[in-house]
C-alpha cells in the first residue's frame, strides 16, 4: 500500500469505525448502582449533600430546610489507552492485527466506569464520604444518634436465621433510615451487588423457594442481583436503593471515552520511529452520594 495522507486517513477511519462498533456492543453494569453526573469543569462540588428535602404540613411561614454545606468535591481524572501502528504494516497491507486491538481498546474504554464504580464501592469501608465518616460506617451521625450502614456478616443461604442475620439485617437497616426530623426516608433496597464468587449464593437467595435448611425463603424476589467483577474482595456484598432520583454512587463525566489518533506523517514519532498511534481518551471520576441508600458488608464474619 502506498503510504500517503489519503491512505493513512482511510486506515484510521476504519479503525475508528471498528472502535465505535465494539464500544457500542460492550456490556456495562455501572448504571445499575450509580448515577451519572455531567461535569463541566475540572471538578464538581456537591455542597447540597447533607439532608433530604421532604414535604411537611404547611402551617404559618414556610419552613426552609437549609442544606448543610459539606465541602465535598470530586476532581476529574484523565484516562487513556494507546496503540501504536507501525508504518511498515501499512506499507505491507498487514493491518488485520490492529482491528482486534481497536476492539480491545473499545472494550476497555467501555468498562472503565464499571471498574471505577466497583473500586469506589469496595473502598467505601475505608474512604470518607461527605459527612467525613467512611461511606460504610457504624457511626454516621443523624440527629445526635449513631446510625450504621455497615456489617461484617457473610451472605448466607444456609439457614433462615443466617439469611436474616446477613441480608435481612441489611434490609432492616436501610428501611429504618430516618432524616434529621425523625421521619422515614422510605429507603427501598432493590439491588444486591456481589462479586462473581457470590453470584450463585445471591441468585439462590433471590430465586429459591426454600433455603438450605428447608425453611421458606422470605427474601425471594426482594432485590435484583448485579454481579460486579471489579469488586476487590470475594466476600463483600452491597445492598442498594436505586429507586430514588439520587443513587448512592456517582459517576462524574467530564468527557466520555472518545477515539483519538495521531496520523501526521511529519510528526517526530513517525520520522524517528515510523509509528502512528490511535486509542481512546476520557475524563471522569467517581464519588459518594447519600450513604443512607447503601449498606455494605465485608462478608468476613
Amino acid at each position: 500500500m502506498l503510504v500517503n495522507k489519503n491512505s493513512i486517513s482511510a486506515v484510521f477511519v476504519n479503525l475508528k469505525a471498528t472502535f465505535n462498533k465494539a464500544f457500542a456492543a460492550a456490556p456495562s453494569v455501572w448504571q445499575e448502582v450509580a448515577m451519572k453526573v455531567v461535569s463541566t469543569t475540572s471538578e464538581t462540588s456537591y455542597v447540597w449533600f447533607g439532608r433530604f428535602p421532604a414535604m411537611r404540613k404547611w402551617i404559618g411561614q414556610k419552613h426552609t430546610k437549609q442544606l448543610e454545606a459539606h465541602k465535598y468535591s470530586i476532581v476529574n481524572d484523565d484516562f487513556e489507552v494507546d496503540v501504536e501502528v507501525d508504518r511498515n504494516d501499512i506499507e505491507d497491507d498487514q493491518l488485520g492485527i490492529y482491528g482486534p486491538q481497536a476492539e480491545m481498546a473499545a472494550d476497555s474504554a467501555k468498562r472503565l466506569p464499571d471498574q471505577l464504580v466497583a473500586t469506589l464501592m469496595s473502598n467505601g469501608f475505608t474512604t470518607p464520604c461527605y459527612d467525613t465518616q467512611y461511606f460504610y460506617d457504624t457511626d454516621h451521625e443523624v440527629a445526635g444518634n449513631s446510625v450504621s450502614n455497615k456489617g461484617t456478616a457473610v451472605l448466607s443461604i444456609a439457614t433462615l436465621a443466617a439469611a436474616q442475620a446477613s441480608y435481612g439485617a441489611a434490609r432492616t437497616a436501610l428501611r429504618s433510615m430516618k432524616d434529621e426530623e425523625g421521619d422515614s426516608l422510605n429507603v427501598t433496597p432493590n439491588i444486591l451487588a456481589v462479586p462473581p464468587a457470590l453470584e450463585d449464593v445471591a441468585n439462590t437467595l433471590m430465586t429459591a423457594d426454600r433455603l438450605e435448611d428447608g425453611k421458606a425463603n422470605i427474601y425471594k424476589g426482594t432485590a435484583k442481583v448485579v454481579v460486579m467483577p471489579g469488586l476487590k474482595t470475594d466476600t463483600e456484598w452491597h445492598l442498594i436503593d436505586t429507586t430514588k432520583p439520587v443513587k448512592p454512587f456517582i459517576l462524574q463525566v467530564r468527557k466520555e471515552p472518545v477515539f483519538v489518533s495521531m496520523t501526521d506523517m511529519n510528526s517526530d514519532l513517525v520520522y524517528s520511529l515510523k509509528k502512528f498511534r490511535f486509542g481512546a481518551e476520557a475524563r471522569m471520576a467517581v464519588g459518594y452520594a447519600f450513604w443512607q441508600l447503601a449498606y455494605g458488608s465485608t462478608g468476613q464474619g
